[in-house]
């Protein structure tokens, strides 16, 4: 007697099986939209919410003042590089300056300082925009005590020197604002 053998099995590819995908993903509980109108791609997307939940809360005007210190940062930064005798002479009306290199330095620093300001506009990380924040801050804190103990020292105040310093507190004042907003911990609804 002889047995007869079962056909064999076919094996069914449920990754090219477009039915099958579907079932699955509905068993599952994917691929469809949730109570809050979102479609999840995956399981764990489900489980873990969306990202986009977890955003910082930027405070009004963040970006604009960004924008606004790049700005500055880069202009004042490419004037030391090219015009460095012009822009200390705005600064320091009556005197001459030595020599040239110590400007182009600082030129080559705020450049510097001005890609950091340009690359921080585009994050969306809180940490990054901070320290962004804080370094602006000192900067500028640090830029207002040097000036300030120059003009001490040299008993001559221009025009120019105190429109610098009080842009100077000014700016400060708005970048340690932001520096503490977008460290604030957002209100629990």
């Amino acid at each position: 007697m002889t047995t007869k053998q079962p056909p064999p099995l076919m094996k069914k590819h449920s990754q090219t099986d477009l039915v099958s995908r579907l079932k699955t993903r509905k068993i599952l509980g994917v691929g469809g939209e949730d109570d809050d109108g979102e479609v999840h791609r995956s399981k764990i997307s489900q489980v873990l919410g969306n990202e986009i939940k977890f955003a910082v809360r930027e405070p009004l005007g963040l970006r604009v003042w960004q924008l606004v210190s790049a700005i500055i940062f880069s202009g004042v930064a490419i004037m030391a590089l090219t015009f460095p005798d012009q822009l200390y002479d705005a600064v320091f009306e009556d005197e001459s300056v030595n020599s040239k290199t110590p400007i182009r330095l600082y030129g080559g620093a705020l450049l510097s300082l001005s890609l950091i300001m340009w690359n921080a506009l585009y994050t969306s990380e809180k940490v990054i925009i901070r320290w962004t924040l804080l370094t602006e801050a000192c900067y500028f804190g640090v830029q207002f005590l040097v000036t300030t103990i120059t003009l001490v020292e040299s008993g001559r105040i221009s025009t120019g020197a105190m429109l610098l310093l009080a842009s100077r507190i000014l700016f400060t004042l708005i970048t340690v604002y932001y520096y503490y907003q977008v460290g604030r911990r957002p209100k629990k609804i």
